[in-house]
């Protein structure tokens, strides 16, 4: 399964146990299935929030013990029941996608992590959930490594977000680099622009790197797994920084030598 589409979702990939696959599969199309209501196609408002408010229906109907409408949901009640998922999680993550209708700036950096902590980190504690590992340290290490990923995802798309009229880079990071979102619009790099988008690559790798240790925690496969996707973040944001923060213009993507790369870098974590 690719994660192109959807990059804060660990794929479910032959690294996983088979056993493990199909829960994690139902997971992201639920997660997948959200996401594009909120985003894709040429919905009204109104229409993406009444299609979020239909999910979180049948999430009312799973927590009630009563049979979902929907195939979709209907698998999603057998995964839950199984593994003892929170609802809660499907919850805050429909609650992201909602706010990502009506709301396109965020004013400081701690008004975008519990955006994060609600768009991305549910992901990251509904795997930790499936694999019976809730231990408060292993899900706060998971937060930061969401969170992480999140961020890289805005940075990478600066200029794709530009075109939806959001904007994630924190509004009070714009005065002290003396630079605005009329630089965006108009894709202008400057020294200026490389300075704020070496603050923001500094941030996310802070707390990839605070995540980071949750690897050795975690079982073969799985610890794998997260291996690859935190070299994946950690290297993007390398891309970033070697074109010195030009995202308008080479906006950054890993090729197969790059895959190589994150392997070795794997093996040494």
């Amino acid at each position: 399964m690719s994660v192109d589409h959807y990059e804060n979702f660990p794929v479910a990939s032959l690294l996983l146990p088979p056993a493990m696959r199909q829960p994690i599969e139902v997971v992201y199309r639920f997660a997948r299935s959200a996401d594009d209501i909120a985003d894709e196609g040429d919905a009204s408002p109104d229409e993406r929030l009444a299609g979020l408010a239909a999910y979180q229906a049948e999430l009312d109907r799973i927590a009630a013990g009563t049979t979902p409408q929907t195939p979709l949901f209907v698998e999603l009640a057998k995964v839950i029941a199984t593994h003892a998922l929170p609802i809660q999680l499907f919850r805050d993550l429909l609650d992201a996608f909602a706010q990502d209708v009506v709301k396109t700036r965020y004013a400081d950096y701690p008004e975008l992590l519990d955006y994060c902590r609600r768009s991305a980190n549910p992901v990251g504690r509904l795997v930790l959930h499936l694999f019976g590992r809730t231990e408060p340290e292993h899900l706060d290490q998971s937060d930061c490594i969401c969170s992480a990923l999140q961020l890289i995802n805005f940075w990478q798309d600066v200029a794709i977000d530009w075109q939806k009229d959001r904007v994630y880079i924190p509004q009070t990071d714009f005065p002290h680099f003396r630079i605005g979102e009329d630089d965006i619009a108009h894709s202008r790099w400057s020294a200026n622009w490389a300075a704020l988008m070496d603050f923001e690559i500094d941030r996310a790798t802070a707390l990839m790197k605070r995540g980071a240790p949750l690897v050795h925690a975690l079982p073969g496969r799985l610890g794998w797994e997260i291996r690859l996707t935190i070299q994946g973040g950690l290297r993007i944001l390398e891309r970033i920084r070697q074109v010195r923060g030009d995202v308008f213009n080479r906006r950054p993507k890993l090729g197969k030598w790059d895959w190589l790369v994150l392997a070795g870098r794997s093996i040494r974590m």
